[in-house]
């Protein structure tokens, strides 16, 4: 099974840090939110499997509801706090933690029906380091 926190937290930030994405610099709405850049970056993931991931993410907007959406791209890639979204959007923290959590489902869904393996999932990782031996 696939650790969708981990696949969209590596996502966010290979997608922050690709300008030719498409993504703004700033989450609209959200700039007085956002936390100060670290000179350390967070793990990220090969373009391959962003571009899979960004894929699905797209889906997401098509089918489903616009905000879920926007509160992927501020949680997963400009690491806003569902405290702070939730105090922006002014409901509850428990409001958006349901709303990602449909949102991450769908993503897991679209990655699950494409079948793709991508090269971060642990079990991919596990299978090359036993190839080699």
């Amino acid at each position: 099974m696939r650790d969708i926190y981990l696949v969209l937290e590596r996502w966010g930030v290979w997608a922050r840090y690709k300008p030719d994405m498409g993504y703004s610099t700033v989450a609209a709405g959200f700039r007085g939110l956002l936390l100060p850049q670290n000179s350390t970056r967070l793990p990220s993931c090969c373009d391959e499997d962003g571009l899979i991931v960004d894929r699905a993410v797209g889906q997401l907007k098509l089918v489903r509801k616009p905000e879920e959406v926007t509160l992927i791209i501020a949680y997963y890639m400009y690491r806003i706090p569902k405290r702070a979204i939730a105090k922006k959007w002014k409901c509850s923290e428990g409001e958006i933690r349901r709303k990602i959590q449909i949102a991450e489902s769908f993503i897991d869904g679209c990655l699950a029906m494409a079948n793709v393996r991508l090269n971060m999932d642990p079990y991919v990782q596990k299978n090359e380091i036993e190839k080699t031996k």
